[in-house]
């Protein structure tokens, strides 16, 4: 806070800022998720699979469950044509197929802040060290591009998700009430954020957590990667 007049604070100057780029759909790869722009030539058929007889995974999404393979594949061409979004693909490399899509969206770089959303894991993608790298990735992205906020949002009923979030070392910042119709029923939006100061801390974490020397014979985690990011998270979900 900087005091110009004691009675009419403002914030503290940014400086050396410089807006950053907005994401171009870079490959983004690591030990156990790799991630690649979205195509419905290439992924739409082979997501369609992996999501099938799973429709409670479009529950708290606005869009799906989508009934056939041509129905998806139409809804992947349209919305990767929209240029406000930036989807990818998520190749689980261990099971070597892709089975989940996420997208950085609300993108604006003036402000130095980014989304991401649109996360749809199928069940085999969920609770795998791809899903957690996945997200780990694309943070890491937007913070070495120069962004200095990233953001994740979700339906505040979605306790899955707000505990997701939470995990990955995101800090709650409120709830907006009747934020959106989806599906025609009320949503209530959950905000969470994590800003540059915090990257540096979340990006050992994962690190750590994501080491092999991690997990046991059994493939059983040592160190939690909740507890981890605990140390970091300015405001934790008081829902959970």
């Amino acid at each position: 806070m900087t005091l110009l007049n004691p009675d009419r604070p403002v914030g503290p100057r940014v400086e050396n800022w410089t807006p950053p780029p907005a994401p171009t759909g870079a490959v983004l790869s690591g030990r156990y998720a790799h991630l690649e722009p979205l195509n419905a030539e290439t992924h739409a058929a082979l997501l369609f699979r992996a999501y099938q007889g799973h429709d409670s995974v479009w529950d708290y999404m606005g869009y799906g469950p989508f009934h056939s393979a041509a129905q998806y594949h139409r809804w992947v061409r349209d919305t990767v044509a929209d240029r406000s979004h930036l989807f990818y693909a998520i190749k689980n490399l261990e099971t070597d197929c892709f089975e989940g899509v996420a997208s950085f969206l609300r993108i604006d770089p003036a402000a130095g802040s980014i989304e991401v959303g649109h996360i749809n894991f199928a069940p085999a993608l969920q609770r795998t060290r791809a899903a957690t790298e996945a997200m780990a990735l694309m943070m890491g992205w937007a913070f070495d591009a120069g962004y200095r906020r990233y953001e994740w949002k979700c339906n505040a009923l979605n306790r899955a998700s707000r505990k997701a979030g939470q995990r990955l070392g995101f800090s709650f910042e409120g709830v907006f009430r009747q934020a959106m119709v989806v599906k025609g029923r009320n949503r209530d939006t959950a905000w969470f954020a994590v800003i540059d100061s915090e990257w540096p801390a979340l990006k050992e974490a994962f690190r750590v957590w994501l080491d092999p020397a991690n997990f046991d014979a059994d493939e059983r985690q040592v160190e939690s990667l909740s507890k981890l990011t605990g140390l970091v998270r300015a405001a934790s979900d008081p829902s959970l």
